[in-house]
């Protein structure tokens, strides 16, 4: 097998490594308490120490942020905390000056409720722009009750439909009521979306976009009811009539052709897509869709799809066989794929995944580090990753949630409940475990108050975790024991090994059920990762295919016998012979 080479073309933004940023939780310049795009530029030499190649900003665009950015009110302007349009340009001019590149959220399955396209919209029935988005009359039951066109349920457990009682009919908005779902259905529509979210920053010179929910543009005609799952709910789980509908590869095949001109890649968030056979039809090369999605199989373990906070049991097999399966279902394809645990939507990784108890948690970010490290494909890293941040703790109190999900979970246990403190406790445990609210917090920069986010004299936007005080960058940078300076080294291991570590065939490798060993073969040469999921300290054996006396460590987060791996030990071997 070592003989084997990577079918895969190669190409800068398989290689590079791509860190997440959340601009209003990374840095704050000025003092408001909210980050912003100077803080961003302010650390930029960070980054570029760190081994990123590639920044992406999740949406900054001016909007009235109720759901923090996705609804943009304007695809042309900035969101007047984060800075100006020329700050904007100056961080693209920044970012390229380093050697580095940039990728921008493309959010155009909706818009805000104030975008200049919908006040239009709503303005009456005969407007132009009426057909951009998705009206329809009010149906009425026996008894001349007005009801909803159909039964279907938002993202964010509401109502899929808003009255207008202007003009006396529904919209649809498949996430909160101010996010109105654009209707792609309308060409025209569809051409203003292409030159003022797409043409005009690829004009400003921008490397590419991470698209937003990128299966949803194309609804299941009719829009029938979903089926009844949940009898005591009033709305019910519409994806099956929400995702992947029967013009959506027309759509991204329109975007693709304009993108074509310009060296740029698009990744794209693919949710509710289980099916091996359709996530391969939009990032098959010869397809020329995306280049690449995020398949969410591994974060939503534990989760009902179509309901987060609807938690079920899940164990150290299934987290293998989610995270790895993508790693062979591209090997002999033209199809390309992502590396990723954590992101703006989910908690963090070691809480998730691994311990965050204090006994455990720095290595178990770095064991967590080793296998993201050497697997085939894309790397992706959330702010705070490389530092090892974990969740809040189970004591901050519900207002401290601030995502329109969590506030909406909170919400309805209470009316449900009529405020059963039993209820709101179990709802704040849920929400510890998988709120999106924990990658929000600020950045940990140092041990001050407000963890170096922002001025010890303001408040900032969301409040900091007392985690800070003992996970920061200014205590690791430098530290060699730190789980920072262990990211670098792996990122340059990465760099250095490309042809096995990014490019190359995977093969699992099956032991004991907490333990994860897969090996990596390219360019002549062979890799071993090999990590224990668990917090027990567990034997293991180096392969038959692979003799001890050629494999070399090359990385590894403890010392210990070599047959026996501590709890949540990882390490890295190579052999080039």
């Amino acid at each position: 097998m070592s003989s084997q080479q990577s079918q895969h073309e190669q190409k800068w933004w398989k290689e590079g490594v791509v860190y997440q940023i959340y601009p209003s939780s990374f840095k704050d310049s000025n003092g408001d308490g909210i980050g912003d795009i100077p803080g961003i530029i302010s650390k930029l030499d960070y980054l570029r120490e760190l081994g990123v190649d590639i920044i992406w900003i999740s949406p900054h665009y001016k909007s009235p942020q109720v759901d923090m950015g996705y609804d943009i009110s304007d695809y042309e302007d900035i969101h007047e905390p984060y800075g100006t349009l020329e700050d904007c340009e100056r961080l693209i001019q920044a970012t390229h000056d380093r050697g580095m590149r940039i990728i921008f959220d493309l959010v155009i399955n909706h818009t805000s409720d104030l975008h200049p396209w919908f006040l239009e919209s709503r303005s009456s029935k005969s407007n132009p722009k009426r057909d951009w988005y998705i009206w329809r009359p009010a149906k009425y039951d026996e008894n001349g009750n007005r009801c909803r066109p159909n039964n279907w349920r938002s993202n964010f457990s509401t109502p899929a439909w808003t009255w207008d009682e202007d003009t006396q009919e529904y919209y649809l908005h498949l996430y909160a009521s101010e996010q109105p779902d654009l209707n792609w259905e309308n060409e025209e529509c569809r051409r203003a979306i292409y030159d003022t979210a797409i043409r005009f920053w690829l004009e400003k010179g921008i490397d590419g976009f991470r698209i937003d929910t990128v299966n949803r543009y194309s609804k299941y005609p009719g829009l029938p009811d979903a089926e009844v799952t949940q009898p005591d709910e009033e709305t019910q789980i519409a994806v099956k009539y929400t995702t992947n509908g029967p013009r959506i590869h027309e759509f991204l095949t329109e975007i693709n052709d304009i993108l074509a001109p310009y060296d740029v890649f698009t990744v794209g968030e693919l949710p509710c897509t289980p099916k091996q056979s359709e996530v391969m039809e939009y990032i098959s090369a010869r397809a020329k869709q995306l280049n690449m999605v995020f398949n969410f199989d591994t974060v939503d373990l534990g989760t009902t799809p179509g309901d987060r906070f609807r938690l079920k049991p899940y164990g150290n097999v299934d987290f293998k066989r989610e995270l790895l399966k993508w790693q062979s279902a591209i090997a002999d394809s033209d199809a390309w794929t992502t590396v990723f645990l954590e992101n703006h939507d989910q908690g963090r990784s070691i809480s998730r995944f691994a311990s965050d108890l204090p006994e455990y948690r720095v290595q178990a970010g770095k064991m967590l580090a080793m296998i993201l490290g050497t697997m085939t494909g894309t790397l992706f890293l959330y702010q705070g990753q490389e530092i090892g941040m974990i969740n809040a703790p189970l004591s901050w109190p519900a207002h401290e949630y601030k995502c329109i999900r969590s506030v909406n979970h909170v919400e309805k246990i209470r009316e449900k409940t009529n405020n059963d403190p039993a209820a709101l406790c179990e709802a704040l445990k849920i929400l510890q475990k998988v709120a999106r609210d924990h990658a929000r917090v600020p950045m940990q920069w140092d041990d001050s108050p407000n963890a170096g986010f922002c001025s010890a004299k303001v408040d900032p936007w969301m409040s900091v975790i007392d985690s800070y005080k003992t996970i920061n960058v200014a205590d690791q940078m430098g530290r060699k024991d730190s789980v920072l300076e262990f990211w670098k080294r792996l990122l340059c291991l990465r760099k250095e090994y490309k042809e096995l570590f990014v490019y190359g065939k995977f093969q699992l490798i099956e032991q004991d059920k907490d333990l994860m060993l897969f090996a990596k073969y390219g360019a002549g040469m062979k890799s071993l990762t090999v990590a224990n999921l668990s917090s027990e300290t567990k034997k293991w054996e180096m392969p038959s295919s692979m003799a001890v006396s050629d494999m070399k460590l090359i990385i590894g987060n403890m010392t210990g016998a070599l047959d026996l791996l501590g709890p949540y030990e990882g390490r890295v071997y190579i052999s080039t012979q």
